[in-house]
């Protein structure tokens, strides 16, 4: 359990834009960043992260947070985790109360495996350092045979698994480490015939596989031995923390120059990427091996839309580089080719080469994919009439994925005067194919955007419109008479955050009277002895409270602590509600036609009153039913039924000053 004065330097030091920069390319824009959001597939940035507020929040999706949530959200992470991960980056030594019996059961199984995982990727690299075994084999291949240098062994925490088949496993143990982690982790494997635990990796040296933000969540184990009856790669099956759909090996080392790149360079192995590193370009990442999928094509979305394959320049590299490209077409990014001499892959040819001449190499050979693949199909359809009509068939598929249609329309052009097509037929064939990828992607943008209106639950009103990017103040939400008390208690909540600090005249009996958010809500709740029923904002509440009688009325409280709170869940609403309607904006076209519009004050005077009615007003609701459950006691005294019933003709004659004083119908 990590202490409360560490938990607090976390948060201090977290910085929104560091954090989530390093999963997102932000933009500044105005006081505030914006990117596309890593949640959800979208064209328009509408992801908004503010400095100022330490917030981020997506007006697609709906999902908003602190830091910690982010990285919580881009995880998977719990809430421990995510401390972890952002304690690490800033260096922060993380304290840890003893844990009892209780704790220690509910301890997150994920947790175990990461800690697992790091200490073999140590494991593996210390063995390989210093023992005989693990020099002469492991040592030797990559320095001699792979000409990696110590610092390159040491970044990537290269290593090797010792060749007795359970020597890992055995030191494991002995080192504390259950034999439930290192079958779920895959790192061992348990036999049949007598249930021992036996290595995965045996004799393989060792690439451990790092996800997004630098934790082991894998490995990649390869073999030294040329007996063809012993796969030459052995990586780590799926886990609870390891699904290779979503990760993709170097990302961590490389998403800085990624980003400084806005590029990224897409190879195959594991040496060829750490050879690209040790040669000085950075931006590189590998499939490893398998087939790219859309989340690896999003992942790396998030840092840059420009993707550049590097293959081998043989038929096989050839054929490599017309595989999966239609997934990173359809994800909107923009494709290039380099195809490397026919003697190269990218770990010899980095390795042959300087950086700047690696750099000059992929600028001077990169190709636009379309264009590469249309000009491939054309030399192999020769003057084939049929070759020539699959080839037209093939680039009209890959085109249809395109989402942008000023790209697919250039895209046609180039492919009709290349083919000698007819142009408006490809554009007739590519428009067609476009329909059902267009209709499939236009339903799940409106099933999106229905989900994201039925969670913000904004009014429908011609008077709001969706904004180009200006943030306006909250428009208050009507309290009906529908109202839930738990609604209720969110909207007086969300007029605490929001607007506090303000104050707002009403006419009583023909004179002004002058009203502060806050002091009206603080003093209609004490006068009746009121308190929230639901504990996330009643906590937000207690603790905004004590922070305004601290500054005194009329001064805007700081939401800091509140973004930043220990409680997930008081973070979560507070963001959440501070947010709610940042989105929205008064149309133009009320502006334009000199229609009166009311100021905040002026929406307030009538909304906060009303809802602090509406709430007294259903706490009635609620204690008169307590009451008359009670006079439906049969053993009730007479006493008791005197004192019931004073008390419920107390609460019916305020109901009916609250429905005089509101004008609404009892």
């Amino acid at each position: 359990m990590i202490d409360r004065e560490t938990i607090d330097r976390i948060y201090a030091a977290a910085n929104i834009v560091d954090i989530v920069g390093d999963y997102v390319t932000l933009k500044r824009k105005g006081v505030n960043y914006e990117a596309c959001c890593p949640f959800h597939q979208e064209k328009t940035p509408s992801f908004k992260v503010s400095p100022a507020r330490g917030i981020y929040k997506c007006f697609g999706c709906g999902k908003s947070g602190n830091a910690i949530n982010f990285v919580m959200e881009s995880e998977n992470a719990s809430y421990p985790e995510a401390l972890r991960i952002i304690a690490k980056r800033y260096g922060i030594e993380v304290k840890e109360e003893a844990m009892s019996d209780e704790d220690i059961e509910r301890n997150n199984n994920r947790e175990s495996m990461f800690a697992l995982n790091a200490w073999a990727a140590e494991y593996f690299q210390r063995y390989m350092f210093n023992e005989a075994e693990g020099r002469s084999i492991a040592l030797t291949y990559f320095s001699s045979a792979r000409g990696f240098s110590d610092a390159t062994i040491h970044k990537f925490s290269l290593g090797f698994c010792p060749s007795h088949n359970d020597r890992f496993s055995a030191d494991a143990r002995s080192a504390g480490y259950k034999e439930e982690f290192l079958l779920s982790t895959g790192l061992s494997i348990k036999r049949e015939t007598d249930g021992a635990l036996r290595d995965r990796f045996y004799d393989r040296v060792m690439f451990p596989i790092h996800n997004v933000s630098g934790r082991v969540v894998g490995f990649g184990g390869r073999t030294l031995r040329t007996d063809k009856k012993v796969a030459k790669y052995q990586n780590s099956p799926e886990s609870e923390i390891y699904n290779k759909r979503r990760e993709l090996y170097g990302l961590f080392f490389a998403k800085k120059a990624i980003q400084q790149a806005d590029n990224v360079v897409l190879v195959e192995g594991y040496a060829d990427v750490i050879s690209m590193h040790q040669a000085g370009v950075e931006n590189v990442v590998a499939s490893s091996g398998t087939s790219l999928t859309e989340e690896q094509i999003r992942l790396l979305g998030r840092f840059t839309r420009n993707i550049t394959l590097m293959f081998d320049g043989d038929a096989a590299g050839v054929k490599a580089a017309l595989r999966g490209v239609d997934i990173i077409l359809k994800e909107d990014m923009n494709v290039r080719i380099v195809l490397l001499p026919e003697e190269h892959d990218p770990d010899t040819f980095a390795r042959a080469h300087t950086s700047d001449e690696l750099r000059d190499y992929i600028a001077k050979n990169s190709q636009d994919f379309l264009a590469f693949k249309a000009r491939l199909l054309l030399d192999e359809a020769t003057d084939d009439p049929q070759l020539r009509t699959a080839a037209i068939k093939d680039m009209v598929e890959s085109i249809a994925l395109i989402p942008d249609s000023i790209k697919r329309s250039e895209y046609v052009k180039y492919c009709a005067s290349i083919m000698s097509a007819d142009e408006q037929v490809l554009a007739v064939d590519v428009a067609r194919r476009q329909d059902g990828v267009a209709g499939n992607r236009e339903a799940q943008d409106f099933l999106t955007r229905q989900q994201h209106r039925e969670r913000a639950a904004v009014p429908a009103s011609s008077l709001y419109v969706a904004p180009p990017t200006v943030e306006q103040p909250s428009q208050p939400t009507p309290v009906t008479g529908g109202t839930t008390m738990e609604t209720l208690e969110r909207t007086l909540t969300k007029y605490l955050l929001k607007s506090g600090h303000v104050n707002f005249t009403v006419i009583e009996d023909g004179a002004e009277e002058t009203y502060n958010v806050a002091s009206l809500i603080f003093d209609e709740m004490d006068s009746d002895e009121l308190s929230f029923s639901n504990p996330v904002y009643a906590t937000i509440y207690r603790e905004y409270r004590a922070l305004w009688e601290q500054l005194g009325e009329g001064v805007e409280v700081p939401t800091h602590s509140l973004v930043n709170h220990h409680d997930p869940r008081v973070s979560s609403t507070v963001i959440d509600l501070l947010t709610a309607d940042d989105n929205y904006v008064i149309s133009k076209i009320w502006q334009q036609k000199d229609i009166h519009i009311e100021s905040d004050a002026e929406q307030l005077a009538e909304a906060v009153p009303q809802a602090m009615m509406v709430y007294k007003w259903r706490t009635i609701d609620e204690r008169s039913a307590e009451l008359r459950a009670q006079m439906a006691d049969p053993n009730i005294s007479e006493e008791e039924m005197q004192r019931i019933m004073s008390l419920y003709a107390k609460y019916q004659a305020a109901r009916v000053a609250i429905a005089r004083k509101t004008g609404r119908l009892i």
